[in-house]
C-alpha cells in the first residue's frame, strides 16, 4: 500500500476539451494513490473529451467550473497537455487569471507537453526554466523562457515535463515535489486547523489575563 505522502493536499487539474488522455489520467491516478484530493476544473460544466494524439479519447467529468472555483481552495495546480486543450485555456481570461493567482501565491504549478502555452499566455515564463513538448520550444523561448530538453525540470514553484514518454519520471517527481511542499507549508486544511487553535489559545490567554487584572484590582 502506497504511503499517503499527499494526504490533505487539494490539487486542481485545469483542463478543457482536447486534453491528451494519458497526460491527465496517469498523473491524476498517481496523485490520488498518494492521498491527494484532485478536482477537475474546466471552462464549462458536464464533461470534457480527451484525445489520444489525433484519435478521440474518453470523456472525464468536470468537478467544478472556473466560474465557481477559487484558487485559495487549492494547494497546487496541474495542467495536462494535448494540442487543443491548452489552446482553449490560453484564450480564456478566466483561466489565465486562475493560473496567475497560483503563481502569485507561489503555489506549485505542474505542466506537461503543450500546457506551458498557458503559462506563456499568462505572461509568466520570462526568465523561468522549464521544458515542454519540443515542438513549442520556440514559442516559449520567444516568450522569454529558458527552455531545457529534459524529462523533468523544476524551477522554484514549477515542475514541467516534455510529454507522454516522460510520464513515469514526471509522476514520481511530481509526488516528491508536492510532498516537499507539504513539509514546508502544510495543506490548507491543516493551516486552517492550526489557525483556529491559535485563535482559541489567544482568546483563552486574553481571558486569563483579564481575570488576573480583575483579581488584582479587587484584592
Amino acid at each position: 500500500m502506497a504511503r499517503k505522502q499527499l494526504a490533505g493536499m487539494r490539487v486542481a487539474v485545469l483542463a478543457a476539451d482536447g486534453f491528451e488522455q494519458l497526460e491527465l489520467t496517469s498523473p491524476l491516478k498517481h496523485l490520488r494513490k498518494h492521498g491527494a484530493e484532485v478536482k477537475i476544473l474546466s471552462l464549462r460544466p458536464g464533461s470534457i473529451r480527451g484525445m489520444n494524439l489525433m484519435a478521440l479519447g474518453k470523456k472525464v467529468s468536470v468537478d467544478e467550473t472556473l466560474g465557481h472555483a477559487d484558487p485559495a481552495d487549492f494547494d497546487a495546480l496541474f495542467i495536462p497537455g494535448g494540442y487543443v486543450n491548452p489552446d482553449f485555456l490560453r484564450q480564456s481570461e478566466r483561466a489565465l487569471t486562475f493560473v496567475q493567482a497560483f503563481d502569485r501565491a507561489q503555489k506549485p504549478i505542474a505542466v506537461i507537453c503543450h500546457a506551458p502555452w498557458v503559462l506563456a499566455s499568462a505572461n509568466l515564463v520570462q526568465g523561468r526554466r522549464l521544458t515542454s513538448w519540443p515542438g513549442i520550444s520556440d514559442d516559449l523561448l520567444n516568450a522569454g523562457a529558458i527552455w531545457v530538453d529534459s524529462p523533468v525540470v523544476r524551477d522554484r514553484n514549477w515542475i514541467s515535463s516534455r510529454g507522454p514518454n516522460d510520464l513515469p519520471a514526471f509522476n514520481a517527481a511530481l509526488v516528491e515535489f508536492l510532498a516537499e511542499r507539504i513539509r514546508a507549508v502544510p495543506p490548507r486544511e491543516k493551516r486552517s486547523l492550526v489557525g483556529r487553535l491559535v485563535r482559541v489559545a489567544a482568546v483563552g490567554a486574553s481571558a486569563y489575563a483579564a481575570r488576573r487584572a480583575y483579581a488584582a484590582l479587587t484584592a
